[in-house]
């Protein structure tokens, strides 16, 4: 059996740790660019990479908040696709998982 108030504290607590790094890819992309030509440069390339991170962790904040919302709705590990069963080992390596391994698969 799921443990929905663990899991809950667990997505909560990760939300936390993915905001808190948002905040601060956004912090230093913020940051004035070098004038000189070839730190400018490493710093477009290093900017890329942050660019990369955020868009990771966004997309891994809307999946959590997604599967938030199958909790408060009663339908956590239905897959939202066929309605059958996600499967508890699926959900324990992906917690935030929508699919059964078939309908993820196709």
């Amino acid at each position: 059996m799921v443990d929905l108030q663990k899991i809950t504290a667990d997505f909560e607590d990760r939300l936390k740790v993915l905001s808190a790094k948002v905040d601060e890819i956004e912090e230093d992309l913020r940051e004035p660019s070098d004038p000189d030509f070839a730190e400018h440069a490493t710093e477009a390339e290093g900017d890329e990479v942050l660019e990369g991170l955020e868009g990771t962790a966004l997309l891994e904040i809307a999946q959590i908040k997604a599967a938030l919302g199958r909790i408060e709705d009663g339908v956590y590990g239905e897959c939202a696709t066929c309605g059958e069963p996600v499967g508890e080992k699926r959900l324990a390596v992906i917690p935030h998982a929508a699919q059964c391994i078939s309908c993820a698969s196709k």
